[in-house]
């Protein structure tokens, strides 16, 4: 069996994630905050381990600003629900995943203004697009960081440069890249980042966060929810500083401890050294595929403008039989269809069909990717 699917869930963790967890459930096991018994105050700092341990790999000064919540999605909804109101504009690209896609539509119908800035059909982003859609009543831009379909990273940094001009926040989407490319909220003038624990950062699902930057005025954001948060317990209301305004309820402690050993496993590792093993990676598959007679490969086939996600298709096959046959006849595991991003299919000239996904990741090695190559090449001989 070959894992290609780690741009959805990341596959095998790293060492020591799955004895993170079990230690806790073993020798923990406490409610964190609620107690001050051994265990209860080791639960503690446990979370705070894992918030530290992220708030170090996306160079994030301050880790009582980071909320975790279970996943990238709860993490953008936590920002675009939180922050905007009715007559408020809100700019983003047409290369976004659901995840952001959703909860836009949902404000717009309730009276938030959504601009959907046009990539080209490679996923790329022009910079002055955005700049030309800011209109006085804008108050976001909110991006992901890169294309879960085909990989294009979009350009953050030169967007963060220009909502520091014009006085806008920043919301950037890392599922795709947190872990396996370089991202530094300061120097990236990024004001809120969500992440998800379970892809390139290698903890478990169920993990995952949204960090707060300075600009941004935290009595402002509305929560989800409200609950019991172990402090100000006195109190009725929720708590009004962070994390704990944002996070009510018993947290995912045993996530959390695995989310926190991926990331040290990841900053031991290195991004940089993460990054340059999938980019070689990355164009040995690109380049393979591209030799096929009859698959179209999309994006920019440039391996140093994206992340190790490649999409592509073979003509006169389907992606749900493609993905199929990869599997049942060569033990390839993959993503077929829309990947919850209709958008950015429509973007590239794949809806509604959509394409076969190829996630290579951390563990992947260059023979897996040549044998991805050689049995795509065989379904493309059986075409006529």
């Amino acid at each position: 069996m070959i894992y290609l699917d780690n741009a959805a869930t990341s596959w095998p963790k790293p060492p020591g994630v799955a004895e993170a967890m079990t230690h806790f459930l073993e020798a923990v096991g406490a409610n964190p905050g609620r107690a001050a018994h051994r265990q209860a105050v080791e639960s503690g700092r446990m979370v705070y381990g894992a918030r530290e341990a992220v708030c170090e790999l996306f160079h994030a000064p301050d880790p009582l600003r980071l909320a975790f919540t279970k996943n990238v999605t709860e993490a953008l909804n936590l920002a675009l629900r939180g922050l905007l109101r009715p007559g408020d504009h809100v700019i983003t690209s047409s290369m976004e995943h659901n995840s952001m896609m959703r909860p836009l539509r949902a404000l717009e119908g309730g009276g938030v203004q959504v601009t959907v800035v046009a990539c080209t059909p490679q996923g790329v982003l022009d910079p002055a697009g955005v700049e030309a859609a800011i209109r006085p009543n804008t108050r976001l831009v909110a991006l992901n960081h890169a294309s879960n379909v085909v990989g294009t990273l979009l350009p953050v940094a030169e967007v963060g440069a220009i909502c520091r001009v014009h006085d806008l926040l920043l919301l950037v989407d890392a599922a795709q890249t947190g872990g396996a490319y370089p991202l530094d909220v300061q120097a990236d003038q990024i004001d809120l980042l969500g992440f998800t624990g379970h892809k390139s950062l290698g903890g478990p699902t169920g993990t995952g966060g949204l960090i707060v930057g300075e600009r941004v005025d935290e009595t402002e954001l509305e929560p989800l929810i409200r609950g019991g948060t172990g402090s100000r317990s006195e109190h009725e209301v929720q708590p009004e500083f962070l994390p704990d305004m944002l996070e009510s309820g018993t947290p995912n402690v045993v996530g959390l401890a695995g989310l926190q050993a991926g990331v040290r496993w990841v900053l031991d590792r290195g991004v940089s050294k993460i990054r340059a093993h999938e980019v070689a990676l990355t164009r040995a598959l690109i380049d393979g595929l591209r030799t096929i007679p009859g698959v179209t490969v999309y994006g920019t086939l440039q391996p140093e403008q994206q992340t190790a996600t490649v999409a592509f298709n073979i003509a006169g096959m389907s992606p749900s039989e493609a993905g199929l046959r990869l599997d049942d006849d060569h033990g390839i595991l993959c993503r077929v269809g829309l990947h919850c991003s209709p958008a950015a299919h429509k973007t590239i000239g794949t809806f509604p069909a959509g394409t076969v996904r190829f996630g290579l990741g951390a563990f992947n090695t260059d023979q897996e990717v040549q044998v991805g190559v050689d049995a795509v090449r065989r379904l493309a001989r059986e075409m006529p």
